[in-house]
């Protein structure tokens, strides 16, 4: 993960906060235009992220139930005033897009693969979000309506030729998304934190809750794609997650979906 420092967090902080990362060193770690993201060099370290007034209280929630499943780290502060301020402890270890880890494509596509089965394995019977699925296939059917419609980052086996060719898989195939899995919800790897290859947790749990396992899937797939540049690793990826409760048709289904954005 990034880090450049800073002299200071030009957004006026919240009291509370602000003396508490008073005096130590601050660096942007930001890697997304709809939030700010600063590591607070002290103790063990901090994440501070800042967003648009109510568009972390979901985060702020979920990060704290998969905290609860020893799953990320702790949610310190949550507040909100002129924006939304997400306080928490960081997550021991590295993302996987460090390179030793991107330098092992075969182990890191196991690795993830197996912590993505454990998770989905997960108990979610006191999840805050126990809906996810019909909360993202109304965000695709939204943004079909507006004309959202962007295929540019997918590779060409999960492509579609038009938002009408993608609308019409996803209406024919919506219905079968009944699995239950506690989900991540943007399954990629600079959301996975290992410590010398052990797990140590997941960030990033706006898109979370309990919902059809293929989303997750979808996105690890992608995920090795976009980032070790190759789409080799896919059926190696989806064997180590398990054939056993993989439908590939349901894949090309959230496809259609994520082309809407």
């Amino acid at each position: 993960m990034k880090k450049t420092l800073i002299t200071k967090i030009p957004e006026e902080l919240p009291k509370e906060i602000k003396n508490f990362i008073s005096g130590s060193p601050i660096y942007d770690s930001s890697s997304s235009p709809e939030a700010r993201v600063y590591f607070v060099d002290k103790d063990e370290g901090y994440y501070l992220k800042r967003a648009n007034l109510g568009k972390l209280a979901k985060e702020a929630k979920m990060t704290q139930y998969f905290y609860s499943k020893g799953l990320s780290a702790e949610v310190l502060d949550y507040t909100a005033n002129d924006y939304d301020w997400l306080l928490t402890k960081a997550v021991k270890g590295k993302d996987c897009v460090d390179s030793e880890y991107l330098s092992n494509p075969e182990r890191l596509c196991d690795t993830i693969a197996y912590e993505l089965r454990k998770l989905h394995e997960t108990d979610y019977a006191d999840c805050p979000v126990m809906d996810r699925t019909s909360e993202y296939l109304a965000t695709a059917e939204q943004n079909y309506r507006t004309g959202n419609y962007d295929k540019s980052s997918f590779p060409g086996s999960f492509g579609y030729r038009s938002a009408e060719e993608a609308h019409q898989a996803l209406e024919a195939g919506k219905d079968a998304l009944q699995d239950k899995v506690l989900l991540h919800g943007d399954y990629c790897l600079p959301n996975i934190i290992l410590d010398n290859w052990k797990f140590s947790g997941f960030i990033d749990f706006d898109c979370s809750g309990v919902g059809d396992r293929h989303i997750d899937l979808f996105w690890g797939v992608w995920t090795l794609w976009f980032n070790l540049k190759t789409n080799k690793y896919r059926d190696r990826f989806l064997d180590a997650y398990g054939r056993d409760r993989i439908d590939e048709s349901l894949l090309r289904v959230i496809a259609a979906a994520e082309v809407f954005g």
